[in-house]
C-alpha cells in the first residue's frame, strides 16, 4: 500500500482499495476530524482530544457492561470505537480492519457452498435435538411443574 505522510497531523493517507468488480473505494484520510479552528490551537485541540477520549471510554465501558447485562454490547463498543476514530488514528485503523473482516465474512457466508453446508449442518442438528426430545418424552413423559387438577 502506498502511504504519504501528512506533516500537519502526522497521519498517513492510504491508497484507495479496490472493491468487488474493480471499482475504486476511496477511504477517508487518517487523522483528526476536529474543526480547523480547534486544530489550529494546540491547548484547545488537546482538550478536544481528552474530551473525545473520555466520551469514547464511557461508551466503550457501557458496551462492555452490556456484554453481561441486557443490551446491545458489541454495537455500543463499536460505537465508542467510532467516537474515538473521530480523533485518533489507531481507532481509525482498528475500525478499517474490523470493517474489512466483516465484509470478508459476509462475502464468505453468501458463498453457495458455505450456505449449503450451513443448511445441512443446521438440519442435522435439529434432527438430533428432535430425537433427544422424543427419547426423553418416551422415557419420562411430560410432567408439568404445576398441578392443573387442583
Amino acid at each position: 500500500m502506498n502511504a504519504e505522510s501528512d506533516e500537519r497531523t502526522g497521519a498517513t493517507a492510504q491508497a484507495p482499495e479496490f472493491a468487488a468488480g474493480g471499482a475504486v473505494k476511496p477511504e477517508r484520510e487518517l487523522g483528526s476530524r476536529a474543526p480547523a479552528f480547534i486544530q489550529a490551537r494546540k491547548p484547545l485541540h488537546m482538550s478536544w482530544q481528552v474530551g473525545v477520549f473520555v466520551v469514547g471510554l464511557a461508551v466503550v465501558v457501557a458496551g462492555v457492561a452490556m456484554l453481561v447485562l441486557p443490551g446491545p454490547g458489541w454495537l455500543v463498543i463499536f460505537g465508542g470505537m467510532a467516537i474515538w476514530a473521530t480523533e485518533f488514528v489507531w481507532a481509525q485503523l482498528v475500525l478499517r480492519w474490523t470493517r474489512r473482516k466483516v465484509t470478508e465474512a459476509a462475502q464468505k457466508a453468501l458463498d453457495p457452498k458455505v450456505r449449503r453446508r450451513n443448511v445441512i449442518l443446521t438440519t442435522i442438528g435439529l434432527v438430533i435435538v428432535a430425537v433427544l426430545v422424543a427419547v426423553y418424552v418416551w422415557q419420562f413423559g411430560i410432567a408439568m411443574p404445576w398441578k392443573i387438577a387442583e
